[in-house]
């Protein structure tokens, strides 16, 4: 008797049939343990039956575009009769890629068991996720220090390459960087920040508008303006405009170079008069090397109507664009915008003096740009004035 009951009783293999018993009796709301001591089944057992259970019931309501767990048990059974991922795939009506990814992930045709792969799916379903930016504090310095410049997230995020090549946790793509910024569940990144970025608005507005000046006489077309301009393999042309500030009483002119995208900027106060524009244009390329001016792109704005004037003292020939069609000064435009977070719409611009309008252009210099493969402005100007009378791009 002592003998008999110090043996452990073996646990039997369960058939397909009471396996499904099994199962409902989960489902209906049985308890472990009774299940365990009506079916004769171990503790293991009867815990594991019971996640099988709860994860039949996924079934309904389940994603389509996800792999259910009744086609992860049909791809296991397809390993185990010794059909191919194809022949797999075509069974449930996957496609072969999804039906080897999932084989793969599961450890391959081995060690694959259904139960494991949807348990692995649960766990990479469960949201929400650790953020990079949570889990890495040196990164949020980062980030928070390139905003804090007013870069745009793009280029913190290949700034970050540049600076830390060998580093991959020093990674993060711009898009992580405005989830930060605006997603309420993701705010490592101080709320505050969002109000560097350029832009402040949340909808874009129409910027038509019908032309009711005069003709420029004497205008030279863009069409005249020589090839090498067009593809910026030379240096020394520039595009220029002006900023207006509230109700149209003042000004800033802005002139960028076209291969390095250099801004500099002129104080014009509440005169916008051509006399006045263009002797601010002329007291900011006076101290440039000839190689590095060589043509003015404008639009069809009447305060370069004295152009041939402006020509005539600087030796610059100016260019005017068609009538609304600002991508013809591309570099211009987009600078334009970029100034705006320093120079705002509806405010008067006259209270920034040059020296106030030149740390703004300093700041717009010393972002990195992609089309300069993530060098600044300021650094390729840099190269070209410290080679005398180049010719070739930067």
């Amino acid at each position: 008797m002592a003998g008999r009951r110090g043996r452990r009783r073996r646990n039997r293999l369960l058939t397909p049939c009471e396996r499904e018993a099994v199962r409902a009796r989960f489902r209906a709301g049985v308890a472990p343990k009774e299940v365990m001591a009506e079916f004769g089944v171990s503790h293991g057992s009867a815990y594991r039956l019971r996640d099988e259970a709860a994860l039949v019931r996924r079934r309904v309501g389940h994603s389509r575009y996800r792999l259910s767990f009744v086609e992860r048990e049909r791809i296991s059974r397809g390993i185990a009769a010794g059909e191919s991922g194809r022949a797999i795939a075509r069974a449930i009506g996957r496609a072969p890629s999804t039906v080897c990814r999932e084989i793969r992930a599961g450890g391959g045709r081995r060690a694959y068991r259904a139960i494991g792969g949807e348990r692995r799916a649960q766990r990479c379903a469960r949201r929400p996720k650790a953020t990079k930016l949570s889990l890495c504090p040196r990164l949020v310095v980062e980030v928070q220090r390139g905003l804090a410049r007013g870069w745009s997230p793009q280029q913190i995020s290949a700034r970050l390459r540049v600076e830390f090549p060998d580093d991959p946790v020093m990674r993060i793509s711009h898009e992580t960087i405005y989830l930060s910024l605006y997603v309420q569940s993701r705010g490592e990144l101080r709320r505050q920040l969002s109000a560097q970025l350029r832009t402040g608005r949340s909808t874009r507005r129409g910027r038509g508008r019908v032309a009711r000046r005069g003709q420029i006489v004497d205008m030279v077309n863009i069409s005249q303006r020589p090839a090498e301009v067009e593809d910026r393999a030379v240096p020394g042309h520039w595009e220029g405009d002006l900023i207006i500030g509230a109700y149209g009483r003042s000004a800033v002119a802005t002139l960028v170079e076209r291969q390095t995208r250099f801004v500099m900027l002129a104080y014009l106060g509440r005169d916008r008069q051509t006399e006045r524009v263009i002797a601010a244009l002329k007291a900011r390329i006076i101290g440039l090397p000839g190689h590095l001016v060589k043509s003015l792109t404008w639009d069809q704005g009447h305060e370069l109507a004295a152009h041939k004037q402006f020509s005539v003292d600087t030796g610059v020939q100016v260019f005017f664009c068609d009538p609304h069609s600002p991508w013809q000064r591309g570099s211009n435009e987009n600078t334009n915008g970029l100034l705006r977070q320093y120079l705002p719409k509806g405010t008067d611009l006259a209270v920034h003096d040059q020296a106030e309008l030149d740390r703004i252009a300093a700041l717009l210099n010393g972002r990195p740009r992609k089309t300069l493969e993530w060098l600044n402005p300021a650094e390729k100007m840099a190269e070209l004035l410290a080679t005398p009378g180049s010719s070739g791009g930067a």
